[in-house]
This record gives structure tokens, sequence and C-alpha cells, in this order.
């Protein structure tokens, strides 16, 4: 039973090439020191590439700390156009709150705004666009997961996926599949096979 679970904890959600078409492992050509160690090799281009199996594992991660909060305390936040669709969706999913587009200052810190908001967890779609929603959750003591491209720092991030937050495909994968990630370890679908979602429903139009 033990080798069991760990060939299943070896193998990835998806395929190193379903990573790799939807643009996951492609970063910026800038890349901060936090961020060497997701890295795995810089393309003739100059772009970054990140590590899809670092990547991975940090969505089970975050799907297993996500699940174990009920999720009306879980706050998701996305300033970028591709991002609205992926946050949307995911919320929808898993019962989230979410914030797209312009984050109100004090919305985490001041009792008297309409817009104020108690939560146990934020996900950050991207540090440097969420730098307001980033200050807010570390004065209150909020822990943060955020998808971290080659130019993030995560100096206030609890859990780094790297991820390439850009992107239209890119984002809609990692989303969906932290979406998976937390409907599998709630108990809500017993196998991947029975998550009725598919990339394609997180994915924003053109």
């Amino acid at each position: 039973m033990t080798s069991e679970m760990n060939q299943m904890e070896n193998e990835l959600l998806i395929s190193e090439e379903e990573y790799q078409k939807s643009g996951v492992h492609i970063g910026t050509q800038v890349k901060t020191h936090d961020m060497v160690k997701y890295i795995f090799k810089i393309r003739n281009d100059g772009l970054y590439l990140l590590d899809v199996n670092i990547t991975d594992r940090m969505l089970r991660t975050a799907g297993k700390m996500l699940s174990r909060i009920p999720p009306e305390q879980i706050l998701v936040v996305a300033q970028r156009q591709y991002a609205l669709r992926p946050v949307t969706k995911f919320s929808e999913i898993t019962g989230t709150k979410s914030i797209v587009g312009r984050f109100i200052p004090g919305t985490l810190t001041n009792h008297q705004l309409p817009s104020y908001t108690e939560t146990k967890a934020i996900i950050v779609t991207d540090p440097l666009a969420d730098t307001q929603v980033m200050k807010e959750a570390k004065n209150v003591g909020v822990p943060i997961i955020a998808f971290c491209d080659a130019n993030n720092k995560t100096d206030f991030v609890d859990v780094v996926i790297p991820s390439n937050n850009k992107g239209r495909r890119s984002l809609a994968l990692v989303y969906w599949l932290l979406a998976r990630e937390i409907a599998k370890n709630r108990g809500i679908i017993s196998g991947y096979e029975n998550f009725k979602y598919t990339v394609d429903d997180f994915e924003s139009q053109i």
C-alpha cells in the first residue's frame, strides 16, 4: 500500500506535456533572487522556464491546505485581465469569495468599509499586480498562496506556486487544477475523472 501511495505522489496531476502546452512553465525575461530555485533553465530567447514538477507539488500542497478551510473564509484576488474568468469560475465551483479587478484599500483592515472582509487564507494571482492585498494580508496575519512568475518577489508569500501568471491558457489550467485538488481533498469527487469541469470552462475568451 505504501509503495502504491508513493507512486501516486510521484505522478504528476497532468502530464508534463500538458503543462507545457498550456505555457505554465514559460516565465519572463527577468528573474528575481526569490524565484531562482523554481527555475528549470533559460531559453535561447532569454525567457526563464519554470519547473513544472515544483508547480505540480505546490498545487497539491495548496489544495490540501485550502480544503481544510471553510470556502467562505477563502478570498481569491486578481487584477490581470486573463485571470478574471479563471478566478470567477474557481470561486463559483469551490464556494470561495473573490475580488476581480480593483482591490479597495482597507478591505482586509478597515472594519468600517462596506467592502470589509474577514478571511483565513488568500489566493493571489500575481504578487506584482496584487500588492495592496499582499500588504493587508501580512498586516492581519492571513496566509498567502500565490501564483508566482520568474519576476515575482515572494517576501509575503507562504505557499509559492511557480507558474506563468500572465498567460490566458496557463491561468485557466492552474486554477482548474487547484479547484480539482480542493474538490478531491474535500471528498466531493472520488477521483479526477469525476470532476465535471474542463480547462476550457476556466479560460478567458479573447
